[in-house]
């Protein structure tokens, strides 16, 4: 099926998270940086679904995330640019384009930007129980991360599906 390719600027919320998201990973890299020469060479590498630490690895481990969240922050950013590229139902037509499109490119902006943040969230704790300050994430940090991410989602389809 053809779909028109149409140029929709990016609304406040979507900037308005743009600059959240992306604000906050930048600060995380920026500490990690300035943290850098007093972390012991080994930092927590992995943690349990508890929250507790379970794997110790080197500390340059600490930029595998900053680095899944560089290509996602460029991958995702290119994605949102292209909405017509996205998956639509069989019910996309020329009076509900616009509103699928927006709608499929603000759930992709939402998941970017929190998945940037949970990085940066990771990075911050990495560091701090590396540094002796907290024991680990704690047993909150999961389902946080799972009814976090899972709202973006269900709110997208609940918009989607009133869309006519």
């Amino acid at each position: 099926m053809y779909r028109p390719v149409l140029k929709l600027p990016k609304t406040k919320y979507e900037k308005f998270l743009d600059i959240v998201g992306g604000g906050i990973f930048i600060v995380s890299i920026i500490f990690i940086i300035s943290q850098w020469n007093t972390l012991p060479e080994e930092i927590p590498a992995h943690f349990n679904g508890a929250g507790e630490v379970d794997r110790w690895g080197s500390k340059i481990e600490l930029f595998i995330l900053p680095g899944i969240g560089i290509f996602l922050w460029i991958f995702l950013g290119l994605l949102e640019k292209v909405p017509y590229m996205h998956n639509y139902p069989a019910r996309l037509n020329e009076s509900n384009v616009e509103a699928f499109y927006l709608n499929s490119r603000k759930i992709l902006n939402e998941i970017k930007n929190l998945c940037l943040i949970l990085f940066a969230v990771i990075s911050f704790e990495i560091v701090l129980v590396a540094l002796g300050k907290v024991d680990g994430l704690g047993w909150w940090f999961l389902p946080v991360v799972l009814i976090g991410t899972g709202i973006p989602i269900v709110k997208g389809l609940i918009a989607s599906s009133k869309i006519k």
